[in-house]
């Protein structure tokens, strides 16, 4: 019987390819509001993350995340995503 591939994704902060369960997902909704999704079904664009604070630091500074959402975050939303990753990891 053949194995099902799993997806793999990108971390926007290291740049490591893993597969997609290992990475936490950072979505746009069609509102417009940038939050973290856990589940990684929830509607709208979405970046993926390492469950590691220094990758969002990283896709923060050179603002990866804001590209591939191709959206701009307010600081405010890198603090509410910092706090949530940091419970959640």
């Amino acid at each position: 019987m053949a194995q099902k591939k799993q997806p793999v994704r990108m971390c926007a902060g290291c740049g490591v390819h893993k597969p997609k369960r290992e990475l936490v997902r950072v979505v746009r909704s069609p509102e417009g509001a940038v939050a973290l999704d856990t589940t990684g079904k929830a509607p709208g664009r979405g970046a993926y993350l390492c469950r590691d604070a220094q990758c969002l630091t990283k896709a923060r500074k050179a603002r990866r995340i804001e590209r591939a959402l191709a959206t701009q975050i307010p600081d405010a939303v890198y603090d509410r995503l910092e706090q949530e990753l940091s419970a959640h990891a």
